[in-house]
């Protein structure tokens, strides 16, 4: 049965409506009005056969209320499921269910302003729920990725009702270092998320604005960096294009960046106190915004906390493959952490919302999955068999890890001892009109140009940038690659990377890229051996001493200056080695670094710069690796 709930002042969602299906009542477009008047469409889900009040589970995504998620599929069948058979499925465990377009995005009004509206939206909609009949005042929220971002910049304010958190890839905890720049450099997986979703937003209903968008091509658009305001593939959307520039451009550290919605890091001693599980992996974006805000909170008083991160690539929990590399049976969260997600989610609404002694609360507080320890051979799908297995720690960082430093030295070798020679150094020339191509890496909302996960580091057709013949990464002379010896045991890292090196460059600025490599040796399937990327990151160089305040290299001065690639987990297995290349480039990754020194964003001239690595017994260079004890 269908019925007129109300009608709501004319918006693009501007009919609610109730229907019952056996034990499901469906509340749609319900518009949820925030403090400054614009109707948020909202949907709500509830059992029929009971009044209520109910524990409540909210979910707010720029994605489609109603639309099909990829990450809603489960091992065995990884079939894309809406949110309302998600929705259906908790009701039928007793709970109401919120699913909410946010500003400007489908049903919802407003303008958008990416992740910029969340905090005061998300609170003024968890205040709506837990004011409502159906609602029993303990509310829970779930979301990947955006969604994830939308629960943490709600929970900055404490709104009240809410009683626990399951976030998961995302959630900001500075969105200076982790999802929109890091390390200085702009991701521009910022530049893709925008193109694909102007398409999908409510101005691509006008079909001249629908044309002008399908009529860019974004391989072309990147190939000719920089892009002008006014004048770039977005034109047509200056919603979206403004606030691409305004990240773009916002080089420096400043209150741009300290902005409730991307700055959860200045909300901590104020932020909800409840229980929270952040989730998070290796080949993802937001392996900085789970751990740190774990410490963060943990630090602040607030909980209890856990912490989850898998080998996967962005939300792609229930799968074994990430790229080209298969981590076995034991990567998935299905059949290793609970049945799939579906029930892990359960089990943690059951413990908080509905208070069921199911043993989540005693958890260790910390789950990693250690990634190889497998066979190195070719699968029978074709992937490099990596292997991997979950290990549990009392604390992140693993209080048992041994910071250990690996030295670079100018013979290419990378060793435990540090130099003793005088002075030696290593000079390459970057080009950026010739970009070193991104393959894989945590790489997320990257298509059609890059993708995230573990692959050989060779160039190929499908990596963007790539050229013919398609050599490997390290045949490149702006790519320098320093490796251990063939290990005769075991080396398991787990936790954070750092990097420090002494640099040289005769450019006012330049950027420095390091990427760690775990080498499978040479077999019959992989007759070259097998250069798998583990982790990476990028430090721009005028910000080697200040995010706030850049500073320019004078040409030929020497400067210490540390990247901090993204924490991880891996078995380095004896038999391999250890690599790690340095260059200055990870395109599209990370944009471009003209090393002119011109402002990020509005540049407009390029040159090569020579830079210089130095290793030597007064100046050397390492890799500072998080080493654990070898477990079965």
């Amino acid at each position: 049965m269908v019925f007129v709930l109300f009608s709501a002042s004319p918006t693009r969602a501007n009919l609610a409506r109730m229907t019952q299906d056996n034990d499901l009542i469906v509340e749609s477009d319900v518009m949820v009005q925030t403090r400054d008047g614009i109707g948020l469409a909202t949907d709500i889900y509830r059992p029929a056969s009971s009044p209520g009040p109910f524990p409540v589970i909210i979910e707010r995504t720029p994605y489609g209320k109603i639309e099909a998620s990829p990450r809603e599929g489960t091992a065995d069948d990884p079939t894309p499921r809406p949110r309302s058979f998600v929705a259906e499925y908790f009701v039928r465990n007793g709970y109401a269910v919120v699913y909410q377009d946010c500003r400007g995005r489908h049903g919802s009004e407003g303008a958008f302003a990416k992740y910029l509206s969340e905090g005061e939206d998300g609170y003024d909609s968890i205040e709506w729920i837990s004011k409502q009949p159906w609602c029993n005042g303990r509310i829970g929220t779930m979301g990947l990725s955006y969604a994830a971002h939308t629960q943490v910049a709600a929970a900055c304010l404490n709104p009240p009702g809410l009683t626990c958190m399951l976030i998961d890839s995302g959630g900001f905890s500075n969105a200076y270092q982790s999802g929109i720049r890091q390390g200085g450099a702009f991701e521009l997986k910022q530049a893709t998320w925008a193109l694909k979703q102007a398409a999908l937003s409510p101005l691509a209903e006008d079909p001249v604005t629908a044309a002008a968008l399908a009529a860019e091509d974004p391989r072309a658009w990147f190939a000719a960096m920089p892009w002008k305001q006014g004048h770039s593939p977005l034109k047509a959307v200056p919603e979206y294009e403004t606030y691409l520039f305004e990240q773009w451009t916002h080089g420096e550290w400043s209150d741009y960046w300290r902005q409730l919605g991307i700055f959860a890091e200045g909300y901590w001693k104020d932020f909800a106190d409840v229980p929270m599980l952040h989730i998070s992996s290796w080949y993802d974006a937001y392996v900085r915004t789970a751990t740190e805000n774990y410490l963060g909170l943990k630090a602040a008083g607030k909980g209890p906390l856990w912490l989850l991160m898998g080998c996967w690539t962005h939300g792609d929990r229930s799968l074994r493959v990430m790229g080209d590399v298969d981590f076995g049976p034991k990567a998935t969260l299905d059949g290793n952490l609970a049945r799939d997600f579906f029930g892990f989610r359960l089990n943690w609404f059951d413990r908080w919302l509905k208070g069921v002694e199911n043993g989540v609360e005693a958890e260790p507080p910390v789950k990693l999955f250690v990634m190889g320890g497998g066979s190195g051979t070719k699968s029978k799908d074709g992937h490099l068999e990596h292997g991997g297995n979950w290990r549990t720690f009392t604390d992140w960082p693993p209080p048992e890890a041994v910071p250990t430093a690996y030295h670079l030295h100018a013979d290419g070798s990378l060793a435990l001892d540090a130099p003793e020679v005088a002075e030696a150094s290593i000079a390459y020339d970057y080009d950026p009109r010739h970009p070193v191509p991104t393959i894989g890496g945590t790489v997320t909302s990257g298509e059609p140009l890059m993708v995230g996960g573990a692959f050989d580091q060779r160039e190929g057709s499908d990596f963007y940038g790539s050229r013919e013949p398609y050599l490997p990464l390290a045949a490149r002379a702006d790519v320098l690659v320093f490796e251990t010896p063939t290990l005769d045991e075991d080396v398991v890292i787990a936790g954070p990377v750092t990097v420090t090196l002494f640099v040289s460059s005769n450019c006012p600025d330049t950027d420095f890229t390091a990427k760690l490599i775990d080498v499978h040796p040479a077999s019959q399937d992989y007759p070259s051996g097998y250069a798998m990327n583990v982790t990476n990151g990028i430090l721009r160089c005028r910000y080697r001493n200040s995010w706030e305040a850049p500073e320019m290299m004078q040409p030929g001065e020497i400067y210490e200056i540390m990247i901090e690639p993204f924490a991880t987990a891996n078995r380095f297995k004896a038999g391999h080695r250890i690599r790690l290349d340095i260059s200055s480039s990870n395109y599209p990754h990370f944009d471009l670094n003209p090393n002119t020194g011109e402002p990020e964003g509005l540049w407009r001239r390029m040159r090569v710069a020579t830079n210089r690595v130095h290793l030597d017994a007064n100046r050397p260079s390492r890799v500072e690796l998080s080493v654990v004890a070898a477990s079965d």
